[in-house]
């Protein structure tokens, strides 16, 4: 098991890390893990980027400070404050026609698990015109309905390893931030979004620390494998 710490110095050397987990497993078969904080940036999934709203869209996260990047996993866009955890874990394969539901399932129960371990009252679902829509998203919880997505869950797969992605927000501080920037975002792309859908690992009752739910996190994707950790960078301390 390889684990990677940190981000690299900019948006896109910080991209070039992620991708390289990807090949570096689906060539060795060796599975990674990183948790980590990337840089302040909304990104676009493959459908947004084909949409007659993407260059408009762009500008508007621009326009607001978030760095503009196209993702190669699937979903729509995501956003990024600098303190939203974002999650990698590439998986060795066989096939690549088999595995994905149960690779999806796995990671959102492990997600759920992890969090409410940590105090959090969360559940795999979403409320209705959340960012980036999925099944496999995780929620704050409120009469037993699903109030605020805290996770999302994307995928990527090629010949050899799969890449399962998450986007995990963590402070309700950053809550009004994520609307703020999603919601002229998506509404140059044409999609339905509901402000409101937005939640926290904070407000679901967990902790407001990056760094406490990044390590939980990790610790959970490697099990019980001794890792072997590298450092992606040095603009972020051990552990986040």
């Amino acid at each position: 098991m390889r684990v990677y710490r940190g981000r690299a110095d900019d948006p896109a050397a910080d991209r070039a890390v992620t991708a390289n987990l990807l090949t570096q497993t689906a060539e060795t078969g060796v599975p990674a893990v990183r948790v980590w904080r990337p840089h302040r940036q909304v990104a676009f999934g493959r459908r947004d980027s084909h949409a007659d709203g993407y260059d408009a869209a762009t500008e508007a996260a621009e326009a607001r400070g978030y760095h503009a990047v196209d993702r190669r996993v699937g979903g729509r866009a995501v956003a990024y404050t600098g303190r939203t955890l974002a999650i990698a874990h590439a998986v060795p394969i066989d096939d690549i026609r088999q595995g994905m539901c149960d690779r999806y399932s796995e990671t959102s129960q492990l997600l759920v698990d992890v969090l409410s371990d940590l105090g959090a009252d969360v559940t795999r679902g979403e409320p209705a015109n959340a960012y980036c829509p999925g099944s496999h998203s995780v929620s704050s919880v409120d009469g037993g309905e699903p109030v605020g997505k805290v996770a999302g869950v994307a995928q990527r797969v090629q010949s050899g390893a799969a890449l399962i992605a998450g986007c995990l927000t963590v402070a309700e501080a950053d809550e009004s931030e994520l609307s703020a920037v999603l919601g002229p975002v998506y509404r140059k792309l044409d999609i339905p979004f509901d402000p409101d859908s937005v939640g926290s690992v904070s407000t679901a009752g967990g902790p407001d620390d990056p760094g406490v739910i990044a390590e939980a996190v990790e610790t959970a994707l490697v099990g019980t494998r001794s890792p072997t950790v590298s450092h992606a960078g040095t603009t972020e301390t051990q552990g986040n």
